[in-house]
């Protein structure tokens, strides 16, 4: 699995640095200026560092995380 950011163009969805393969399935989530959350100080810094973790690569394969739920089920 992969996360890009991106920017709709003319009524298009477009990932600026990224090659997707033609035809590759993918999920749109936007963001809604409206829609806000709460988190605590200790949520908000243990998000910031998942998120830098990402940007780092420091990730699970979707074929571990499977594995690992399937386990746990």
């Amino acid at each position: 699995m992969r996360v890009a950011t991106g920017r709709v163009v003319e009524g298009k969805v477009v990932v600026e640095g990224e090659r997707w393969a033609e035809g590759a399935v993918v999920t749109v989530v936007a963001r809604d200026d409206e829609d806000t959350f709460d988190v605590s100080a200790d949520e908000e810094r243990a998000l910031l560092e998942a998120m830098a973790q990402a940007d780092r690569g420091q990730v699970v394969s979707w074929e571990a995380l499977r594995e690992q739920l399937r386990r746990s089920a």
